[in-house]
C-alpha cells in the first residue's frame, strides 16, 4: 500500500515537472520543503502564443502560487527564470503574486530575464543571476508600432510607471535610473533600452548577487533558518 502511494506521488510530481515546470524539493538533509517554480520562454497571457513558441502560461501559475501560500508544509520558494518577456499585464500580475507570498523567496536568472521578466526576477526577497545571464530593460510598446495619439502615449506611460515603480520598490535601483536605462539609445542599433549581463545587473541594483543554483539554495535555506 505504501509503495503504491509513493508511486502515485512520484507520478504526480513528474506530471507537474512535465506540464508546468514545477517540483517540490524535499529530499535534502535539512528536512526543508521547497517549491521550485520555473518561468521559461514567453509569458503567455490574455492571448494564445503560436504553438511552436515555448511559453509559461499565466493561468497555470496563478493557482500554483495560491497553493504555495496556502500550504503550511512549504517553507520557501525558488524561482528559476529564462524568459524573453511577453504579456506585460499578466507578467506584472505574476510578479505581484510572487512578491506577496509570505514565505522566503529566492529567484535565479539562469539565462535571460528580459522585458517583463525583470520585475519577475525582482519579485523575490533575494535575487541571483548566473555570470552569463542577461536582463533587458526597454520602454513599453505594442508590436513595435508607432504611438500615434496622445491618449495612447498616456496609456503606455502609465503602464511603464507601474513597471518601474514595482521594480524600484523590490530592488536597489531607483525609478529614475530605470527610466534612464529604458531610454538608452547607444546600446542597441535600431531600438531603445539597456542590456545588462551578470555582474552589470548586480552593479545597477536589479539583483543582489551573481551565483548559480548552489548559492541560490544555500541562501534560501539561510533565510528559512535551516
Amino acid at each position: 500500500m505504501g509503495d503504491k502511494k509513493s508511486e502515485n506521488n512520484t507520478n504526480t510530481q513528474d506530471e507537474k515537472i512535465s506540464e508546468y515546470g514545477q517540483a517540490v524539493l524535499d529530499k535534502n538533509k535539512k528536512d526543508v520543503k521547497l517549491h521550485l517554480l520555473t518561468i521559461i520562454g514567453e509569458i503567455e497571457g490574455h492571448e494564445n502564443s503560436p504553438g511552436n513558441v515555448k511559453t509559461t502560461k499565466y493561468e497555470h501559475l496563478l493557482p500554483q502560487l495560491a497553493a504555495i501560500e496556502d500550504d503550511d508544509s512549504i517553507q520557501g520558494v525558488l524561482v528559476l527564470l529564462n524568459t524573453v518577456g511577453g504579456d506585460v499585464s499578466c507578467g506584472l500580475a505574476l510578479a505581484e503574486m510572487i512578491a506577496s507570498i509570505d514565505k522566503p523567496k529566492v529567484s535565479l536568472v539562469i539565462g535571460d530575464s528580459h522585458s517583463i521578466g525583470v520585475p519577475l526576477a525582482t519579485a523575490a526577497d533575494y535575487a541571483f543571476i548566473v555570470p552569463s545571464g542577461t536582463m533587458l530593460i526597454h520602454p513599453v510598446r505594442m508590436s513595435g508600432m508607432v504611438i500615434g495619439a496622445p491618449q495612447t502615449y498616456d496609456y503606455f506611460q502609465r503602464i511603464q510607471d507601474r513597471i518601474t515603480g514595482f521594480i524600484s520598490s523590490h530592488s536597489r535601483v531607483s525609478k529614475e535610473r530605470m527610466e534612464q536605462m529604458m531610454m538608452e539609445t547607444e546600446q542597441m542599433t535600431k531600438d531603445l533600452g539597456t542590456l545588462l549581463v551578470g555582474q552589470d545587473a548586480v552593479r545597477e541594483g536589479l539583483v543582489d548577487e551573481v551565483g548559480g543554483i548552489s548559492q541560490a539554495m544555500k541562501k534560501l535555506y539561510e533565510m528559512i533558518g535551516a
